[in-house]
């Protein structure tokens, strides 16, 4: 291996990559070859997603085949296929159509949005209604081409739709988000490139004020008090590179990368005493839902699957050093593919650096006078995306301690309408007449476990009190309880904050020291779940995000909490499909499923711009070490040493 530089690296890619490797451009290219060539991609074939195909876990080390599954979408009838390649093996291993009535529709396409923009401006009477509003040169028309959902609406089924909202955006420099035009949609038939509909339920007035927070009559002068900041290591960092392997301190993790989750990390695992332990196999996250609470008639149908809709990983920003990361970084390009199916790179996808993250621990003894301190750090693993509007920042940590923590970054634009009496109950007045509805940012971690091996169990673990009695004469004493989660049914769970309710990954085949199953906890924050009415369209199809914690027996097939085809598909698949079964998930090779997020009730100081809220989960040790594996770690060096 060789010691990280401060510079850019490219992920995947070489002669012979690992099996978990992310696809290079050659293999992208490669696929679309041998997709053409056996005349299932036509000039009129678009190819919405293209990853990897994973082998099994108990293969990866003999399975030099690369397989790769593909999404497409004929753009001439609408017809689309589920594929399977083999790359090494240069032959299409498997075709299945997509019905898109029960299965839903394969992705958005990136040029969907340009397709919707050249229809409603030639739509006279998209231009009628704009102009009932005072707005009369459509190129100052700003157009969201936003996914329909499912809602049983006449006319629609088996359709691939658009829904399109509309704000003002007066100059080229200028946002658009502080000027919708409210009280207007329209419906875009995407395959006939058509107007459906246009539903006008009335003209509202448009807000005049500026959201240009780049501005500086918006924002004013840039304070002059603030003095630099810089983190410097003089030898570099500590990690090292192998291809995609990271070594850090303790840990190793395989990085990976996928145009629909995003960043994904692969046996992450920790060394102890020369042995390197495996904790969890792979840990992405598998999906997310941006759910909005209005009810009227133009947005009853916000609800954006931001990962199954949209594809996170295709989104990712180019990281720019001193503004997204700070210190020694060390960037890795990642390589997508375009609707054409040509590879497509995008440059400073992923960050990695260290960073001192304070005390690690501490004691000044009064027996003997001794002063020990020594510093946390952590290894910082990121990627940033932006989603029209909303900006989302994906932090992976992993500290001294044998802790790993995901810290989601939340910021960007709060999506508006016109602020009315009508909007007052479900959304704030962030400016003069401007709402930002309220809504909801749910996302699914899906953690494919492996501590000390394959065979694990979950214990859901509660504080319990203990009644004042025989056995707790004053009172005092408090407890523990343990609940084994036996089945799948048994493993959807609710966080409990009054409980401090926390979810034991063991390993009951393999004990620590004092005879206790080695364990990793995880943390919940437990902020509410989706909040959306039990019979609503939405939370049939993000049924994921009703629960907490979902405990599954491991298949491969069974990669997306929402389910494969998340465009407008009815409802019921994924996890609810995934556990009907009800299988054995006790010492089991087994995935946690952890719902996450933030409930949104915009503030005033969340506009023009928000500034960053953030959500996430920990996973720490629990008996999985013998004693504190950071006793190792020396005293602070270098000038400003405490020692």
């Amino acid at each position: 291996m060789e010691a990280a530089e401060h510079g850019r690296r490219v992920l995947g890619g070489g002669e012979r990559p690992h099996p978990l490797d992310p696809l290079s451009e050659a293999e992208i290219v490669a696929a679309r070859r041998i997709m053409a060539e056996a005349g299932v991609v036509t000039p009129s074939t678009r190819i919405a997603y293209l990853g990897l195909l994973e082998p099994p876990k108990d293969e990866i080390d003999r399975s030099p085949e690369r397989r790769v599954r593909a999404l497409l979408l004929d753009i001439a009838d609408g017809a689309s296929q589920d594929v399977i390649v083999s790359v090494t093996g240069g032959q299409v291993v498997a075709r299945t159509p997509i019905d898109p009535v029960t299965d839903g529709q394969v992705p958005l396409l990136g040029e969907e949005h340009a397709l919707v923009r050249r229809v409603l401006r030639a739509d006279p009477e998209w231009a009628r209604a704009l102009g009932r509003r005072g707005v009369t040169d459509l190129s100052t028309v700003y157009l969201a081409a936003l996914t329909a959902g499912h809602y049983d609406l006449p006319g629609e089924e088996g359709r691939r739709i658009a829904r399109v909202l509309a704000h003002v955006q007066p100059t080229p420099e200028s946002l658009p988000w502080a000027h919708p035009v409210d009280g207007l949609v329209a419906y875009v038939d995407l395959i006939k490139a058509a107007v459906l509909e246009i539903v006008d339920t009335g003209t509202l007035p448009i807000p005049q004020e500026s959201g240009d927070y780049h501005d500086p009559e918006v924002s004013g002068p840039h304070r002059t008090s603030l003095r630099p900041i810089e983190i410097t290591q003089p030898d570099g960092p500590s990690f090292t590179i192998d291809g995609s392997l990271v070594t850090w301190e303790n840990w190793s993790v395989r990085l990976g990368y996928d145009m629909r989750e995003g960043l994904v990390l692969h046996q992450i695992g920790f060394d102890d005493a020369g042995r390197t332990r495996p904790i969890v196999h792979r840990a992405s996250i598998a999906e997310m839902v941006v759910s909005y609470g209005d009810p009227s008639p133009v947005r009853f149908w916000q609800n954006y699957f931001d990962t199954g809709e949209y594809q996170l990983g295709k989104l990712a920003n180019a990281l720019e050093l001193g503004c997204d990361c700070l210190g020694e970084i060390t960037y890795f390009d990642v390589t997508v593919t375009g609707d054409d199916g040509s590879p497509r790179t995008l440059p400073n996808a992923i960050c990695m650096h260290e960073e001192d993250y304070g005390v690690l621990w501490k004691h000044t003894d009064p027996a003997n006078g001794s002063r020990e301190t020594r510093r946390q750090r952590r290894l910082v693993i990121s990627f940033f995306v932006t989603v029209g509007n909303y900006d989302y920042g994906f932090y992976w940590y992993l500290y001294l301690d044998g802790t790993i923590e995901l810290e989601v970054k939340a910021t960007g634009i709060v999506f508006t309408g016109a602020y009315d009496e009508r909007a007052a109950p479900h959304a704030s007045e962030v400016a003069p007449g401007l709402a930002a509805p309220y809504h909801q940012h749910l996302f699914s971690a899906r953690l494919d476990m492996t501590v000390d091996g394959v065979a694990n169990a979950v214990e859901e673990v509660d504080v319990r009190r203990v009644p004042m009695g025989e056995g707790n004469p004053y009172g005092n004493a408090f407890g523990r309880a343990v609940t084994r989660l036996r089945t799948e049914a048994e493993g959807r769970r609710d966080a409990d904050t009054g409980l401090d309710r926390t979810w034991h990954v063991i390993n009951p085949a393999v004990r620590n020291r004092l005879g206790g199953p080695v364990g990793y906890a995880l943390f919940p924050e437990g902020k509410p779940v989706l909040l959306a009415d039990e019979a609503s369209s939405i939370r049939a199809r993000a049924a994921f995000a009703t629960r907490h914690l979902w405990v599954t027996r491991h298949h491969a097939e069974e990669r997306y909490p929402a389910g494969d085809l998340v465009n407008q598909h009815p409802g019921g698949a994924g996890l609810p499909h995934y556990t009907a079964a009800d299988r054995d998930i006790d010492g089991q090779d087994i995935v946690l499923w952890h719902t996450f997020g933030l409930t949104h009730f915009p503030r005033l100081e969340d506009w023009p711009i928000m500034p960053v809220d953030t959500c996430g989960f920990t996973l720490r040790p629990v008996g999985f070490f013998d004693r504190n594996p950071t006793l190792d770690v020396p005293p602070s060096t270098g000038r400003h040493s405490c020692h």
